[in-house]
């Protein structure tokens, strides 16, 4: 005989119920079944809603009402039934509702509910699904017989929360089956009965612990368990959603999953079907064809990790002082406390020192758990043996748990990596002596960032990198250009780039499943949020997201100031915005700082020389022992434009407004023409080696006369600068008789930065460098009395915006680390 269980969510509507009796009537073809059955989905719901209302005296009428609505409802649309079996079941029907008006009204005049009498309200709804199910299968022909779970099923406990004896009920269910043979057998999951013959419940959620202690009387070949996932997956698929379902677990694995949150199965399930080896299946009932997961002796050994759980909503409990210490039976009486209040002990860590023990119960019986152990330790907390108990509220368990993880090191290891990935701060630590699981206690807030996160590193393996975007102007704009051109390269390399949001001077976009970069304009102009730490922060917190990357493609001192805030906030920084790393050193030091304590990347390689590895080439070389002993470049696109159509005859007035209408330089080219963008670009390369100037001690020497144009608009400026013309001109053919040429050059020697024209020979490194290109020439202890030269085009979106694309995915490198 094969067990067959139906949870709620398979009982919701009339069409599924057709749908478990199809699954039913299949399986029956082949081999006897007991068919266990919840109530149908929300109605244990409404019967404790009637309970509490009619406990607290409130009006419930209108629920009870309700109630019997869905039960006519259900019966009026399954097909097929005889007029005779209607007839019953409308019977049931009335008898219930009579029953329970009655039950519910003594309650509400006495303002009191017996536990027992609770138990027959909430065991209602199975006996319902029972009736119903009985009169669809027979009215298709089947050989059905309903049995009375309340006298098959026998318990032993208090009323609410029974624990089953599989052997008393062996002993007359067999009897039951022999008495009354049939194809196909129905059972209410939940119910059962005490040696009294009281009504007792299996505990909230135990028709799957109902159908396991049922298999294991009859000895059952199988043990199904349908639901309305395909199976066990290796995360809670609504917390993760790159979850693997797993095909096979052991007996022990499955009870750590589900002691540790697991929600396909309840947590007493295993222990019945493990004792006599009968496996188990977790099914599908909207997806029957799947094969699901299979719980068995032996499992699936190679398999190192099978899953990550979480058990939220707890409080960590301390007792600690001398008086632990060397005291024998304080760890008993600790528990014994516990057990007494009937409060569930989720995890015990104890100090190898004796000197604390900590564990974790729900925070729901906080309130008892604390009452009863003062009331156990009032003697030892009087007399300062025991320190006031420690509580932590607001926690939650995370678990790793397989049975490969008992061969293989490095395992707690990867996961307190990962833990240290997600932010987040392991409170407390536990490992069971089989290996096979291992816990941390966290805060409940990070629980799922940390789900998130191990399961990416244990199962996934593709990192995610969490992207915001401020300033969508040319290099904005070609960057997420550039990511969405390049998604089927991401997946290749196993890396999930997501845009959550795009933020201009007025607006900002957010969006929880990524923003459309391909319609992303009309959606911005739409959104009437503002771009703040805090509205990116809450989101960030919302959606759960664990790699949050600012990416300020902005020139805005007010965006840079506080780059320091976002790293403290868990924020990578990425920015070809060159005002942060030339601000004061106070703040230049303040933001490697916070990036280091928060373990984020503050990545600006593109400040210098756009696409070119300018700064990592430098990082390189002194990483190696290095020493820089000079430093001379061409960091100026525009200007390495202008200066090239320079020498080759064309007035600057007119290679200037060639330049602005091309985009090489900034729209007011005083920008670019007066020194002050090199400068920067220069300090970020001094800071880089070493050299903690200010922006005030960089000698700048602009291509522009001084005051110049003073307090002119960019169009008068132009309009002006024809004047200059034949100075620059003259210039220009002096450096040439001397067989040089002029380019903008910024120079780093004996501990000084200036940025000037300057004529170089020939045959100097950067004298051949124009057309927008920009070049650094190296002279370093290693690279001499040949400097290393780097060269390449330092002017337009694409290559700034492929740099600062590389940047990004560079803030993967604390994911690798793990």
């Amino acid at each position: 005989m094969r067990v067959l269980k139906f949870g709620g969510s398979s009982l919701a509507s009339v069409a599924r119920f057709s749908e478990v009796a199809q699954i039913v009537l299949q399986q029956a073809t082949t081999e006897q079944v007991c068919l266990v059955l919840s109530a149908p989905q929300g109605v244990t719901n409404t019967l404790v809603e009637l309970t509490d209302l009619a406990y607290l005296g409130a009006d419930f009428q209108s629920p009870l009402s309700q109630l019997q609505q869905r039960y006519q409802q259900l019966l009026a649309a399954v097909p097929g039934v005889s007029e005779a079996r209607r007839q019953q079941v409308q019977a049931l029907i009335n008898s219930q509702i009579q029953q329970l008006g009655w039950q519910l009204q003594g309650m509400s005049l006495l303002k009191f509910c017996p536990d027992h009498i609770k138990a027959q309200i909430l065991g209602l709804g199975e006996q319902f699904s029972v009736a119903l199910m009985t009169a669809l299968l027979e009215g298709q022909g089947a050989d059905v017989q309903a049995l009375d779970s309340v006298k098959l099923v026998k318990s032993q406990g208090d009323f609410l929360n029974a624990t089953a004896d599989v052997a008393a009920t062996a002993t007359v269910i067999d009897a039951a089956m022999a008495a009354t043979p049939a194809s196909i057998y129905v059972m209410a999951g939940f119910v059962s009965s005490n040696a009294q013959g009281e009504t007792a419940l299996l505990g909230r959620n135990g028709s799957d612990y109902s159908a396991a202690v049922i298999a294991a009387a009859i000895k059952a070949s199988a043990c199904e368990i349908w639901t309305d996932v395909d199976g066990v997956y290796s995360a809670d698929p609504r917390q993760v959603k790159q979850t693997r379902l797993i095909d096979r677990l052991s007996y022990d694995e499955a009870m750590e999953l589900s002691y540790f949150g697991a929600k396909v199965l309840h947590p007493k399930t295993i222990g019945p079907l493990a004792r006599v080896q009968i496996p188990c299946y977790i099914k599908n009932t909207l997806n029957p064809s799947a094969p699901g997961t299979c719980i068995d002796v032996e499992g699936d050994g190679e398999a190192l990790v099978k899953g990550i759980s979480s058990l939220e909503h707890l409080a960590l409990i301390t007792v600690s002082g001398p008086g632990l210490k060397g005291v024998v039976g304080m760890a008993s009486r600790v528990f014994a406390a516990m057990a007494r209040a009937q409060i569930s002990v989720s995890l015990i860590t104890q100090s190898s020192s004796e000197f604390s023990i900590s564990f974790c119960v729900p925070q729901l019986h906080l309130v008892a758990a604390k009452k009863a152990l003062e009331a156990e330790f009032e003697l030892e907390l009087q007399n300062k043996l025991l320190r006031p108990l420690a509580i932590q509220s607001d926690m939650a368990i995370v678990s790793l748990v397989g049975d490969g993880m008992r061969q293989h090191r490095g395992v707690a290891a990867k996961f307190f990596a990962s833990l240290a990935q997600a932010r987040v701060n392991v409170v407390a630590i536990a490992q069971d002596s089989s290996e096979r699981s291992i816990s941390a206690v966290v805060e409940q807030r990070s629980c799922q960032n940390a789900v998130k996160v191990c399961h990416e590193n244990f199962f996934s393996h593709i990192p995610s990198i969490d992207v915001f975007l401020v300033g969508c102007g040319v290099v904005g704009s070609e960057l997420l250009a550039q990511i969405e051109r390049q998604q089927a390269f991401l997946q290749q390399r196993q890396v999930k780039l997501t845009v959550y949001g795009i933020a201009n001077s007025k607006q900002l976009l957010l969006a929880k499943d990524g923003v459309d970069l391909k319609n992303w304009q009309p959606a911005l102009a739409e959104a009437n949020a503002q771009f703040s730490l805090a509205e990116l922060n809450r989101f960030v917190q919302e959606q759960h997201l664990t790699n949050p990357v600012l990416v300020d493609c902005t020139s805005a001192q007010a965006v840079a100031d506080q780059y320091a805030d976002f790293l403290a906030a868990g924020f990578h920084v990425v920015t070809p915005n060159k005002k942060a790393n030339t601000s004061s050193l106070e703040y230049y030091h303040r933001l490697r700082a916070v990036a280091q304590q928060q373990r984020r990347r503050f990545l600006y390689e593109t400040t210098v020389g756009a696409g070119l590895p300018v700064i990592d080439t430098l990082q390189g070389l002194l990483n190696a022992g290095d020493q820089l002993l000079a430093f001379e470049g061409i960091l100026s696109g525009s200007l390495s434009y202008i200066f090239g159509e320079l020498e080759a005859g064309v007035p600057l007035s007119v290679v200037t407004a060639k330049a602005r209408a091309m985009g090489f330089t900034e729209p007011d080219p005083r920008d670019d023409l007066s020194g002050m963008d090199v400068a920067r670009k220069l300090l970020i390369m001094a800071r880089e080696a070493g050299l903690m100037l200010d922006l005030s001690e960089v000698e700048v020497d602009s291509v522009l006369p001084a005051g110049f144009a003073a307090g002119a608009n960019v169009e008068d400026f132009m309009a002006q600068l024809p004047q200059l013309d034949q100075a620059f001109a003259e210039r220009l053919a002096a450096a040439k008789a001397e067989g040089k040429v002029l380019r903008y050059i910024g120079e780093i020697r004996d501990g000084k930065c200036k940025v000037a024209i300057k004529a170089l020979a020939a045959d100097h490194p950067l004298a051949k460098v124009k057309d927008g290109e920009n070049a650094l020439s190296i002279l370093s202890r290693y690279y001499q009395p040949i400097p290393f030269v780097l060269r390449g085009y330092g002017a337009g979106a694409a290559v700034t915006s492929a740099g600062v694309f590389s940047d990004i995915l560079r803030t993967l490198s604390w994911q690798q680390q793990v």
